[in-house]
């Protein structure tokens, strides 16, 4: 070999080297400390209309991704900004991700800003409205949230009603799997042009549940061939790019033998929502404090291990960070795996990118 051509050598393998340094750089940048990876994974409620030292000091720590607002915390719209702006600087005082800030804004019975859009029900745009006119619901919607500082809204429904039974009344847009397909996907749309993430829910449908999963533990005895059939409104949402999709509470044994709620089960969230519908957004727990949910001591890692990104403890502030130290032990004790840690994160980083806000 010349001189020339082993000079060449040397530099091609220093080249080589600081390039291996410098992925390995970029990759342990994109894992964050343990805390942290937990944290996001947490979306917690906020008691009055003031948050606490307490919370702040877990925001800033990075053990909590984000914040539901209820009609309790909020007094003046001005007021809710400001705390907002409260908790989210928190957030970035300790280097973190903004936080996600959530509220229910369906329209009709469930409106937590009671004076903001949609003028009304699901059900009664589903009945007097078209698809151009419901989308600009949502997208009137999204603007009154955005300028109060909330960008999650937990809708729209997309649960096919059995008419004449079920316990979701008017949050329904129809009885018509169509129907419903296009205007829940037409309200989605609206909210995300505004700015908002938009919410598919209750995965994988709550139609012909006989009660109410917030109060009782339901199961949900529909056969697997018409449940799937029920699919229809959550593919169409997924297909116009929703961001979020929420996984009900309760049970279905045609789709999951073992019984487990649905926010709970590999088979449900992992095998149908992920792989069968190919929804790649972020999946959000209904309430992980229902009666069903309760059942289990360690229902946080397994809703992490079924194919969940987010767990919404929505009572209290307490219980979001009990369920931080349970997924802290379970992630020290390899009961909980790294790497289903980080693609949860991953998603609520892709999700909060997104947004404008942020």
């Amino acid at each position: 070999m010349t001189r020339t051509a082993e000079r060449a050598t040397a530099g091609l393998l220093a080249l080589l080297a600081a390039a291996s340094l410098a992925g390995s750089g970029a990759g342990a940048a994109a894992s964050p400390p343990l805390a942290k990876l937990v944290g996001q994974t947490l979306m917690g409620g906020m008691d009055g209309t003031t948050p606490s030292a307490d919370l702040l000091a877990r925001i800033r720590r990075g053990e909590l991704g984000g914040v539901i607002i209820f009609g309790g915390n909020i007094t003046t719209p001005a007021a809710l900004k400001a705390t907002i702006s409260q908790l989210q600087a928190a957030a970035k005082a300790g280097g973190n991700p903004p936080l996600l800030i959530a509220t229910d804004q369906e329209g009709g019975e469930v409106k937590r800003f009671p004076a903001g859009p949609p003028a009304t029900s699901a059900e009664t745009m589903g009945a007097t409205l078209g698809a151009a006119a419901v989308r600009r619901q949502g997208r009137a919607t999204g603007a009154y949230l955005r300028a109060r500082g909330v960008d999650v809204d937990l809708a729209p429904v997309l649960d096919i009603g059995d008419a004449s039974s079920s316990f979701l009344g008017s949050r329904i847009f129809s009885s018509d799997p169509a129907t419903t397909a296009k205007l829940g996907s037409a309200f989605a749309t609206g909210l995300q042009a505004s700015g908002i993430a938009a919410t598919g829910k209750h995965f994988p449908g709550l139609g012909t549940a006989p009660g109410n999963t917030d109060l009782a533990v339901v199961v949900v005895p529909t056969s697997k061939a018409a449940l799937e059939r029920r699919l229809v409104s959550f593919r169409a949402a997924t297909r116009a790019g929703v961001k979020l999709v929420m996984v009900s509470n309760a049970e279905y044994p045609a789709l999951d033998p073992s019984r487990l709620p649905a926010a709970l089960s590999p088979a449900i969230v992992t095998g149908i929502l992920r792989k069968q519908v190919g929804f790649g957004g972020v999946v959000i727990t209904d309430t992980m404090t229902a009666p069903a949910i309760a059942r289990y001591p360690d229902a946080a890692v397994r809703a992490l291990r079924a194919g969940d990104d987010v767990l919404l403890y929505s009572d209290s502030e307490s219980l979001s960070k009990q369920a931080f130290g349970v997924l802290m032990h379970a992630a020290r004790s390899h009961e909980l795996d790294r790497a289903t840690l980080l693609a949860a994160y991953q998603r609520v980083e892709k999700l909060k990118a997104w947004l404008p806000a942020h």
